[in-house]
C-alpha cells in the first residue's frame, strides 16, 4: 500500500505541478498543453465559484485515479471481493422481510411480492448510506495527500460515489434476476430509474460534504455518522411500504427526503404498484437541493483550512 500511495502522490504532483499547499493569499500557476496549445491554470484559494468548477474539470484525471484507488482498497485482500456487494443487502432484505412482512404483517404495495418491496428499498438505501458514510470520512483517510499538494478538495469525497455505484450495479443485477424469477419483472417505468438513482447520489453527497468538513476540525463527528445511518434505516420506508403511513401524516413524513426517493425507486421497479406520492416527492427534491447547496457552500468556505488542520 505504501508504494501505491507514493504513486498516487506522484500522480497528483504531476497534475498539479505546484508547490505544497498555498496560503490563503497565494496562488500557483501551471501550464499544460492541449491540442498543441498552451493553457495556463491558476490555482488560488478562495477563487470565484466558476473558476473553481473549471479547476475540478482540469483535475478530472486525478478524480479517476482516486476513484480507482478507493475501489482497489475496498476489495484488496478480500476473499469474496464484489460478492460482498450482494451479501450485505441480501442479509438485510432477509431480516427486514421477516420482521416487517412476517412478524409485523405490514401491508405491501399492491400485488408486488413483499421481498421485492424490501429489496428495492434496501438497494437504494445502501447506495445513499454508503456514499454518506464513506464520503464523510474521506478527508481524514486522505490527509497525507491533502497536506502535500493542492487540488480542489471536493474531488476526494466525490470519488466515493463511483465506489458506491459499482456496488449498486452488482446488487441491482441480482434484484432484476430475482424479479424475473418471481414473475414480476419491471415494465417501461424502469426508464426513469436513473433519475431516482441520481437523486439518491445528490441526497447523500450534500450532508456528506457537511460532515467531511466538520470531521476535519471535530473528529468526534465520525461517531455520530453510524448513529444517523442506523436511525435513517428505521425512520425511512426501507423494510416496509410508505403506504402504511396514515394519509394525514404522509406530507410530514416526506420531510425525510429518503422517502420520496425510495417511493420513486419502487415505482420504477414494481410496475407502478408502489404509488408515488407527488407532493412528498416534490418536497424531497426541494430538501435535497437545499442540502446539496448548503453542503457545497460550507465545504468551500472551510476548504482553505483543511491542510493546516490535518
Amino acid at each position: 500500500m505504501q508504494s501505491f500511495a507514493h504513486k498516487m502522490e506522484g500522480a497528483a504532483r504531476g497534475l498539479c505541478s505546484a508547490s505544497p499547499v498555498a496560503g490563503p493569499d497565494e496562488s500557483n500557476a501551471t501550464s499544460s498543453k492541449q491540442d498543441g496549445k498552451s493553457r495556463l491554470i491558476v490555482l488560488e484559494r478562495g477563487r470565484a465559484d466558476q473558476n473553481y468548477w473549471s479547476d475540478l474539470w482540469a483535475y478530472r484525471e486525478l478524480f479517476v485515479i482516486l476513484a480507482w484507488r478507493d475501489l482497489a482498497v475496498r476489495y484488496k485482500q478480500t476473499v469474496l471481493g464484489l460478492i460482498w456487494a450482494i451479501i450485505r443487502p441480501l442479509l438485510t432484505v432477509i431480516v427486514l422481510t421477516i420482521v416487517f412482512g412476517r412478524l409485523a404483517r405490514l401491508p405491501g404495495d399492491g400485488s408486488a411480492p413483499y421481498v421485492l418491496i424490501v429489496y428495492a428499498g434496501t438497494l437504494i438505501w445502501f447506495l445513499i448510506s454508503t456514499i454518506f458514510g464513506d464520503a464523510s470520512n474521506s478527508l481524514i483517510s486522505s490527509q497525507n495527500l491533502i497536506g502535500k499538494v493542492y487540488f480542489p478538495r471536493l474531488i476526494v469525497p466525490s470519488t466515493y460515489v463511483v465506489v458506491a455505484l459499482v456496488d449498486f450495479a452488482v446488487s441491482f443485477v441480482l434484484l432484476i434476476i430475482t424479479a424475473i424469477w418471481l414473475g414480476f419483472s419491471p415494465d417501461w417505468r424502469i426508464i426513469f430509474l436513473p433519475v431516482f438513482v441520481a437523486l439518491g447520489v445528490l441526497l447523500s453527497l450534500g450532508p456528506a460534504l457537511y460532515f467531511a468538513a466538520l470531521n476535519v476540525k471535530y473528529r468526534d463527528f465520525r461517531y455520530i455518522i453510524p448513529f444517523i445511518l442506523q436511525f435513517g434505516l428505521y425512520a425511512s420506508p426501507i423494510g416496509f411500504s410508505s403506504a402504511a403511513v396514515p394519509e394525514e401524516w404522509r406530507l410530514l413524513y416526506s420531510l425525510n427526503p429518503v422517502v420520496g426517493i425510495v417511493d420513486g425507486f419502487r415505482w420504477c421497479l414494481l410496475r407502478g404498484e408502489a404509488q408515488l406520492y407527488v407532493p412528498g416527492f416534490l418536497l424531497s427534491i426541494g430538501i435535497i437541493a437545499l442540502l446539496l447547496i448548503g453542503g457545497t457552500k460550507y465545504f468551500r468556505q472551510t476548504e482553505r483550512s483543511f491542510a493546516d488542520i490535518l
